[in-house]
């Protein structure tokens, strides 16, 4: 494969288990921010996103044989706190029905097959993309044929699945407290237009607003209104046009001590603003960070609950299927109030 200059490759987890490499170069595209930047800051370009690559990295900081990453960070006493967030007992699911037909932003639709009589079922699905509600695990994005930390591509990812850092690290699942930062809501609309950045001064100005701070051990989820823009225009290519996090808000996330994020879409903004490098958010938060995405989660549901209570935090579980070697798994997560 011929590479250009400047191009990031990055190793994508995909159908049986096997990992492609995918070179991209994706242009930085002035667009209008939340916050009224009209150019972005860095990193802009490859060279500036391979610095805080490196500046954000936890590779050893939990051992030079750790496969947990950050999700070290939800100790026994988050799960404590976590649990005291229970006060109505009321349970949002977070996931998105399993989407059967093709469309513009699902290349994979979900197969359901009956058998024998109608009385048993098979279920087929190529899971990551921007259709299914799933959760990445950490061997899933590399960087310079590295995973998360530091292990080569040769040693992790092979046919018969990755030799670490699988799916099957989470076997006993997380619990922990999660945090809705509903962008939508802040800015008073009802979804994120396509492209749309989201900065640090966008997460602060969400904190301040609903009275909630993000500590060790949260799992962040965004939402962008992507779900609710989908049922008023119809499907479009989330891959090649969405709102999300930009690259520059790597490192408030790592000081925050966050172990977990998710969103309505795939976590970055596309196209990324950083030219060279198509999925940064997934790059630096995966590969450099050690955190684990919950991509297409749909949280219009969780939205309309937690503005209704008033309440921007609760539990969340976290129970993926503990497929050795698995890239992911599609997920149905819970948050209870």
């Amino acid at each position: 494969m011929l590479h250009e200059p400047n191009t990031i490759c990055y190793g994508v987890g995909v159908k049986y288990q096997k990992i492609i490499a995918i070179c991209a170069l994706t242009a930085a595209v002035a667009m209008p921010s939340l916050s009224g930047q009209s150019e972005p800051p860095p990193p802009r370009n490859a060279e500036e996103f391979d610095q805080l690559f490196h500046q954000v990295s936890n590779w050893g900081r939990w051992g030079k044989d750790d496969q947990l990453g950050s999700v070290n960070l939800v100790t026994t006493a988050k799960r404590k706190q976590a649990m005291t967030l229970v006060k109505t007992g009321e349970s949002v699911s977070l996931a998105h029905n399993p989407m059967t037909e093709r469309a513009e932003d699902n290349n994979n639709p979900f197969e359901h097959t009956m058998l024998r009589g109608n009385s048993m079922d098979r279920y087929a699905v190529s899971y990551h993309g921007y259709a299914h509600s799933h959760i990445d695990a950490l061997c899933h994005i590399l960087y310079k044929d590295q995973t998360y930390n530091g292990y080569p591509r040769a040693e992790v990812n092979t046919e018969k699945g990755c030799t670490k850092l699988g799916i099957d690290n989470l076997k006993n699942g997380v619990i922990t407290r999660g945090v809705l930062v509903d962008i939508p809501r802040l800015k008073g609309v009802d979804f994120l237009e396509p492209g749309t950045p989201i900065y640090v001064e966008d997460l602060e100005a969400w904190e301040k607003k609903a009275g909630v701070r993000i500590s060790s051990g949260d799992a962040v989820l965004i939402r962008t209104g992507r779900w609710a823009r989908r049922a008023k225009v119809g499907p479009w290519a989330v891959g090649q046009n969405a709102a999300g996090l930009h690259a520059s808000v790597a490192p408030w996330f790592k000081a925050r001590g966050v172990a977990l994020v998710g969103s309505d879409a795939a976590e970055d903004v596309t196209p990324s603003r950083v030219e060279g490098v198509a999925l940064p958010i997934h790059t630096l938060f995966i590969t450099a960070m050690g955190i684990n995405l919950l991509d297409n989660q749909d949280l219009e549901a969780l939205g309309a609950a937690a503005a209704r209570l008033n309440r921007w935090e609760f539990m969340l579980t976290i129970a993926p299927v503990p497929v050795t070697g698995g890239t992911g798994f599609p997920l149905n997560a819970l948050a209870v109030f």
